[in-house]
């Protein structure tokens, strides 16, 4: 098991979160890719979007649904500071995970998060589980609830 999927397994675990991390044959980079691979709507995939505090220079987690876009100045909003762009570099670095496997837990450090008030109309969404071939299903109301994600409006 990769260090990645350790982490979140061990957060998970201590969150008293009930996940089964399934891996799959394809990578699942991008939310469509997911979808397809799962057989489930593009918008009951959780995309775990990085933008970083221009105030602190920390990674901020955006947690929206598959079909949705973050916007950059609403983001900013919700957070009450200036946002840019995180590249590959600096979200490995804060968070411990590669651009296509970020998952809303297991983080390398605590990271402030945000969610989609639309991934809470389903039952159960999917989410990276630290690597582009792994994801697990949950109520997203749990992972708001545990994560301590703060539901904001932040979607074009």
């Amino acid at each position: 098991m990769s260090k990645s999927l350790k982490r979140v397994s061990i957060e998970a675990a201590e969150l008293k979160l009930n996940i089964n991390i399934i891996k799959l044959r394809v990578e699942t980079k991008t939310a469509k890719d997911a979808a397809m691979a799962l057989k489930c709507e593009i918008n009951q995939i959780l995309k775990s979007i990085i933008f970083l505090n221009q105030n602190t220079g920390k990674c901020i987690l955006f947690m929206t649904s598959g079909g949705n876009r973050v916007d950059l100045l609403k983001a900013s909003t919700c957070v009450g500071a200036p946002l840019s762009h995180a590249n590959a570099d600096i979200i490995r670095k804060q968070t411990g995970f590669a651009i296509g496997g970020v998952s809303p837990i297991g983080h390398l450090n605590k990271i402030k998060k945000f969610i989609d008030p639309r991934l809470l109309e389903f039952n159960i969404i999917w989410a990276a589980a630290g690597t582009p071939r792994s994801m697990f299903s949950i109520d997203p109301k749990k992972i708001q609830m545990s994560s301590g994600a703060i539901i904001c409006d932040f979607t074009e």
